[in-house]
């Protein structure tokens, strides 16, 4: 075995730099309806949910397997193509959380992965089954399933609570939705940070450092939970606010069900190997619970926008992965480069971010334009709804109420009709 060279370590320093990312781009995941529907004070949820993905990350490592010994051929893959993926993801992670889009970090890494490794070796050194089987399928299937099962889970909700008193029900909610928020966090542990796990062991199997086919050693599994779980400390507050109130509101028994759809899915994706998108699952239940409430409503310009960052996350990651390892390829200066951009990039990120600072104590503050543009499923249903009549006003939810007719100060007064006693 070689010893641990400098670009190695650089690799495992980049990778658990991702880890810090990914940890506060996805603390919404599962903490952002608690806070919205003030379950839990933002601190204290950030912190549970930071000590359960550190539980998490010890629970499992079949996601970790699937991307160190799955995806790409590992004899194909040099330590400066794993950072060059790196570099995309990173990129990636910070670009949204700086808009405020909840992107999957999951789909940044692939991305950045399968972008640097067809840059290095060609189309040969990505297994095509393995990326439709386990994570372009699941991308697809996650939001729907979660969604689905959290609009029904909600209506179910409503149903069985209608005769129940109206705080004592609240209140058991608000426990519930405590519950499920602790079971999310920690799927999110045995999902999320199994991904750069396995970004570190490929590239320890790429060093000649470990044994092809080998689990992620003790000390990457320990140092993945850490740098997970201060990331998820640290609190996106910016996607946290997005995904708490920008996408529906929500009550109580909304957040109980969308966050119990949500941990239901990625902890099976989990146990399946599949490396899941927890923000695809979380957005998609999230968005079901809206729906499943009488009267509520999904925002769906700000669903649109997460559905392109969505498209484009895997691209994305994948183009600025490639150009890094093209970079790269120019010897240890080209390395030095990437890493110079990098960092220069991502303070710069940083910077444009103090302009308007998001934090705990105005993460909840946000509120819905008066007029936002329509989304598509809203333009839908107004091209099938007739126009009210001339003269009508509306009471701005969906009921026309029309307006009084005129009265003729000319015209007979009918007599009061009489009234039986």
């Amino acid at each position: 075995m070689e010893s641990f060279s400098l670009i190695l370590a650089i690799v495992v320093v980049t990778a658990l730099a991702f880890d810090f990312t990914n940890g506060f781009h996805d603390t919404a995941n599962a903490m952002a309806t608690t806070i919205s529907t003030g379950a839990l004070k933002p601190k204290v949820a950030v912190a549970m949910s930071a000590v359960l993905n550190l539980v998490g990350a010890f629970l499992s490592v079949e996601v970790a397997n699937t991307i160190s010994k799955g995806l790409v051929d590992e004899s194909g893959i040099r330590p400066e193509v794993i950072f060059a993926a790196l570099v995309g993801a990173i990129l990636w992670n910070l670009l949204t959380w700086l808009v405020g889009l909840p992107s999957s970090s999951s789909h940044a890494l692939m991305g950045g992965l399968i972008g640097a490794a067809v840059a290095s070796a060609g189309l040969g050194a990505v297994h095509g089954d393995v990326l439709v089987t386990k994570v372009l399928l699941p991308a697809i299937a996650a939001p729907l399933v979660a969604g689905i099962a959290a609009m029904f889970a909600t209506r179910l909700t409503y149903r069985l609570g209608r005769n129940a008193d109206g705080k004592a029900s609240e209140k058991g909610y608000r426990a519930g939705q405590i519950a499920s928020a602790g079971l999310v966090s920690l799927a999110h542990g045995t999902n999320d940070a199994q991904k750069t796990m396995g970004i570190i062991t490929l590239a320890l199997v790429a060093g000649g450092s470990l044994a092809p086919d080998s689990d992620p050693p003790l000390w990457v599994i320990l140092s993945a939970g850490i740098a997970i779980a201060l990331g998820t400390y640290l609190g996106g507050w910016r996607i946290i606010r997005t995904m708490g109130k920008g996408l529906t509101d929500l009550q109580p028994q909304q957040g109980f069900a969308a966050q119990t759809s949500a941990a239901t899915v990625i902890l099976a994706s989990s146990h399946l190997g599949f490396s899941l998108s927890t923000t695809h699952s979380v957005s998609g239940s999230v968005m079901g619970a809206g729906l499943g409430r009488k009267g509520g409503v999904v925002r769906w310009s700000t669903a649109t926008r997460m559905f392109v960052a969505w498209g484009l996350t895997l691209p994305a990651a994948a183009l600025v992965a490639a150009l890094a390892e093209w970079v790269c390829g120019f010897g240890d200066w080209g390395t030095a480069l990437v890493a110079v951009f990098l960092v220069a990039s991502s303070a710069a990120i940083w910077k444009i971010s103090r302009r308007e600072v998001v934090d705990h104590t105005n993460v909840n503050d946000h509120e819905a334009p008066e007029a936002e543009p329509s989304g598509v499923v809203t333009q839908a249903m107004a091209a099938v709804t007739p126009p009210p009549p001339a003269g009508a006003v509306t009471d701005g939810l969906s009921a026309t109420i029309p307006a009084p007719a005129p009265v003729d100060p000319a015209a007979p007064t009918a007599p009061p009709a009489a009234t039986t006693v």
